[in-house]
Formats: structure tokens, sequence, C-alpha cells
């Protein structure tokens, strides 16, 4: 193994499992790549940790409708998938049943719901209040079933680079029962499980704006959410409302967001109560060598 590579790994380890770590690209004359964790002239930073943000700003809002007697608030979801959201109302003033209130609700896919209705106590003046409006993808009251996925690509094999609880970024509740595979860019990449395709980007460059780079998410029959992650600029071809079922051509493999190189981050979510995070899954088949993963693993 080269010195450098050498040098990247052991960088790579010297990571925390709760930091992230901030890493320095630079390419001489000679075209040779050297990774360091010291700034040098001409260096790129790279900050590594695979965060998936996902903004749902748009598609699910908090609406507020005053009327004569008081405020009607609704929880509106414009996504493909059930959302669990809360409601906290505090400092509530001249409001009938106290000064606070909190509500929890599961809003249908593509629908509305009035989580709550304040009555004013005293006619002729306004309700007065603070809100505090919090939302995550899928329904926490869904149990998952037990489901060993098949490889989501064609072609290989292909080396895992990372497992569960990665030292690396795989650490986290959204991210530690994560797989790596290097695999080189344009591979493709296909539906592991059926299911409907909830989120998508497609227009990252690079590194881009986005740590996950371009990404298909897709809700399963049991409420668990399977991602696929750092895909090629606009090789998805799978939209949102669409129903998949297993090897459905969903993108191409890519070097999008926070990676290191051209590989696919795979992992299955599940919304655990307004927080989505990591579940153990299983691939029906070793991979490049390493055996599968159980439920616990290091």
């Amino acid at each position: 193994m080269p010195a450098r590579s050498l040098l990247f790994c052991a960088l790579l380890m010297a990571c925390g499992p709760t930091l992230a770590m901030t890493l320095y690209k630079s390419t001489d004359a000679y075209g040779v790549v050297s990774y360091s964790d010291r700034p040098m002239p001409g260096a790129q930073a790279f900050v590594f940790r695979d965060r998936m943000v996902e903004q749902l700003q748009d598609q699910v809002q908090l609406q507020a409708s005053r009327f004569a007697t008081g405020v009607r608030f609704s929880a509106r979801n414009d996504t493909y998938a059930p959302v669990e959201v809360e409601l906290r109302l505090e400092r509530l003033s001249n409001a009938q049943g106290g000064v606070s209130r909190i509500v929890r609700r599961v809003v249908p896919a593509r629908s509305a719901v009035v989580l709550t209705v304040v009555s004013v106590r005293q006619p002729g003046k306004p309700v007065g209040y603070q809100e505090k409006f919090k939302y995550a993808l899928g329904n926490p009251a869904q149990r998952q079933q037990a489901f060993r996925y098949p490889v989501p690509w064609r072609g290989g094999p292909f080396r895992l680079t990372q497992g569960v609880n990665g030292r690396y970024s795989h650490f986290g509740p959204k991210g530690r029962y994560a797989m790596d595979i290097a695999m080189p860019e344009g591979t493709p990449i296909i539906a592991s499980r059926a299911g409907m395709v909830i989120k998508t980007e497609n227009y990252q460059s690079g590194r881009g704006t986005h740590p996950a780079g371009n990404f298909v998410r897709i809700l399963h029959d049991d409420g668990t959410m399977g991602v696929y992650l750092h895909l090629m600029r606009g090789s998805v071809l799978v939209r949102e409302g669409q129903r998949v079922v297993y090897g459905t051509a969903l993108a191409k493999s890519g070097n999008t967001g926070n990676s290191t190189g051209p590989h696919l981050h795979f992992v299955v979510q599940r919304n655990v109560g307004l927080a989505l995070e990591s579940i153990p899954y299983q691939f029906n088949q070793p991979v490049g060598g390493v055996p599968n993963f159980t439920a616990g693993n290091p």
C-alpha cells in the first residue's frame, strides 16, 4: 500500500467516535494526491460525516388560522410518507384550557390534519402564544419486519470499506448501522426492497451543498426506509411518489456530498419517535469477504 494511503487510513482510524474529522487533500504537479490533518497551501478541507439533512420545510408545514373565537392549528404534509409532528404551544394568554399545550399526531401522506383548537377566554381579544413545531418522516407505531436485503447494485464484487459503528463516520443514531461499499462511479444502483420513493436529490455536483450528495429514500411497507446516498449527479431515474420493486433501477453510484471516494452509502432507518435512527440489517450474501453483520455487532 502506498505511503499516502497508509497515512490516510491512519488519519481515519484516529477519528474519535463522537467528533467529525477535518482532512486536507492536495494534488502536486505530478498529479499525486496527498492527505493530511494539517492545512497546506492549495489544499481542500473536508469535514467527513455522513449526515442526512433532508429539507422538508416546504413539504411539512404548520398552519394557524385565526377566527372570531380562537385559533385553529393544522399540520399539512405534502410528502409521500406519513409524518409524525409535535406542536408545543407555550405562554398561552387569553386562552381556555391553561397556559401550555402539547399535541403529537401522525399526519398521513399528502394530507392535512387539525392538531388543536385554542378558544379565547375573553371575547374580543386575540389569543397569544409561542409555538414550537417538530416533525420526522415515518410512523413510529409501525413495527419493522425481518428482512434480508439483496445487494442494491449490479456488478462487482465490491468491497465493504466501512461497516457498523465505523469510527470514520458511522456513529450517531442516524448512521451507526450504515454500510459503505466502494465501487466505480456509474455502477447501476437498484432497489433492494419494494416500497414508495419519498425523497430524492439529483442535482448535487462534487461535494455540493448537501452532505449526503444525491440520494434516494424509499419507504417500505413496514415503515422502515432504505436510503441510497452519494449518487452520481443527474443519474436518479425515479421520482417521488413512484412505487418500486426489488431490482428497479434507481440511479448510478457516484462521489457526491461528504464522500471520500466513489462508493455507495446504504442505510436503513425508522422513526423511533420524532427522530430517524438507523437500524441493524443484513445483506443476503457476504460482501467482499466481510461476514454479514448481525444486530448489535460493533
